[in-house]
């Protein structure tokens, strides 16, 4: 009986949603985190030979919301709920370890800048035991959340253009466990081509029977410029039927964390917010005291360190300890930047405006250290107290840069619409940028961060810039 019934279940495995499988990992480890929780206090309480009863626990309630908000945070930055990422196990433990570790990190930190007393001593310490066992429990015995209890969600692409091409490439990169495309539907002459080894294989007409035959889930549109009634009746059908419908520019986004603006023509709805501002926008109050308190913070770090750091830079290249440079901010305003000095002094004398390139030659000793570490970044944070910049944001860029990039590359001045960071989206997701291909690239991740703003993606942002500080991963 059961060698009858395991065939049926396997055909009909659900097709879940990226959305859905990551709600279903951060829900796991949520209640993981909150029993480490209570197994840290069951043996804080035993080595303190204290009584484990719900007083206990309850005058320890605050270490349940501040565990569980610190875990997400690091998870996520550290690309935890990226299904792709997190499939090997070797690679699952990896990153878990990593967090665990990032975690007592913090902990450590909070804990020697506190009173004496102000914290327990080795509660997290059997927190970050307990959690790490737990949670290698639940990805580990659990793969049914990547493997079988799901499959691949079944999708077809409408369009046979190179906006297909690109939608195809895209999840073999960044999804190829998650989507399995079936096929393409074009027009009747494209039927037979082949777009990155997959086949044109029907016409409007055919669409229906595709999407009941192969149990589609969802129906990526690409930049059709005229969608036949045909088309539009069948989509209809299949949207009718349960069938997901999903414009092409978003679920790239999705996938790669950047908006195609080489796909997305003129429809620039998909490039900028469009529900305005408000006086009461709280995210940019928020935003605007984070950037105050975390700058007032790097101001007294600069203070600190400005005396090693001046004598680096003095040692090994005559010249000026500060670098000023003009960049374009806000709504185009140019203002004046302030970075330690890493290059020989008057490094573009005969170049001109370029872009500095990995393994640059004009890059002096003290400054391959202060790129790598990224404190030639540091005394920006005055240029932050200034108004010029945020903490997070597209990084500014040369009024030269601006007017040819601008020239060259669609929507590139929407980066301009938020204040300038000194660190962002498009720094912690991508290499460093040499030429203008690269500054493409950028532009799509900046485009990403201006439309998703929030302050939970200003937090993973500056997680993730501290990692690459810890790692020196600076150029």
């Amino acid at each position: 009986m059961a060698d009858v019934l395991l065939p049926v279940f396997r055909r009909r495995r659900l097709q879940l949603r990226v959305a859905d499988r990551r709600l279903i990992l951060m829900a796991g480890d949520a209640v993981a985190v909150i029993a480490a929780v209570l197994i840290a206090l069951g043996v804080w309480s035993r080595v303190a030979d204290d009584p484990f009863t719900l007083d206990f626990v309850f005058g320890q309630v605050g270490w349940f919301p501040l565990l569980l908000v610190l875990w997400l945070a690091l998870a996520t930055a550290n690309d935890f709920y990226d299904l792709d990422v997190i499939s090997g196990k070797l690679n699952s433990l990896q990153r878990l370890g990593a967090i665990t570790a990032q975690m007592l990190g913090v902990y450590l930190l909070v804990f020697f800048l506190s009173p004496r007393e102000a914290l327990p001593r080795l509660f997290i310490l059997y927190y970050g035991v307990a959690s790490f066992i737990l949670i290698a429990a639940w990805r580990l015995i659990v793969p049914s959340l990547v493997g079988w209890a799901s499959e691949a969600r079944r999708v077809l692409i409408v369009g046979a253009d190179a906006t297909a091409i690109a939608m195809i490439e895209a999840i073999r990169q960044q999804r190829a466990l998650i989507y399995d495309v079936r096929g393409v539907i074009g027009q009747p002459a494209e039927v037979g081509r082949t777009l990155v080894d997959v086949p044109v294989i029907g016409s409007g007409s055919d669409l229906i029977n595709y999407v009941h035959r192969d149990r589609i889930s969802e129906i990526i549109f690409t930049s059709v410029p005229d969608v036949s009634g045909e088309i539009f009746r069948s989509v209809m059908q299949a949207y009718e039927s349960g069938v997901v419908l999903t414009p092409m520019p978003l679920l790239y986004e999705h996938l790669s964390g950047r908006v195609p603006v080489a796909h997305v023509h003129d429809n620039w709805a998909l490039v900028l917010p469009i529900e305005g501002s408000s006086i009461f926008d709280l995210y940019a109050m928020i935003k605007g005291m984070m950037d105050v308190a975390l700058s007032l913070i790097g101001l007294l770090v600069l203070a600190i360190l400005f005396v090693p750091i001046a004598g680096m830079i003095r040692l090994t290249s005559p010249g000026d300890i500060f670098y000023r440079q003009t960049r374009v901010g806000l709504n185009g305003r140019e203002f004046e930047i302030i970075k330690f000095r890493t290059m020989i002094q008057n490094a573009e004398a005969q170049t001109g405006a370029v872009f500095s390139r990995p393994g640059d030659s004009r890059v002096t000793r003290a400054g391959r250290f202060l790129r790598k570490t990224r404190l030639d970044e540091l005394p920006q944070v005055i240029n932050v107290l200034r108004g010029d910049m945020s903490l997070v944001g597209p990084r500014p860029e040369r009024p030269e840069h601006v007017a040819r990039l601008t020239e060259k590359i669609p929507f590139y001045r929407t980066r301009l619409v938020v204040r300038p960071g000194l660190t962002g989206w498009a720094q912690v997701r991508y290499a460093y940028g040499s030429d203008d291909d690269d500054a493409q690239i950028k532009l799509e991740y900046d485009l990403y961060y201006i439309r998703h703003r929030s302050f939970w993606l200003d937090l993973n942002i500056l997680i993730r810039t501290a990692g690459k500080v810890i790692r020196m991963s600076g150029v």
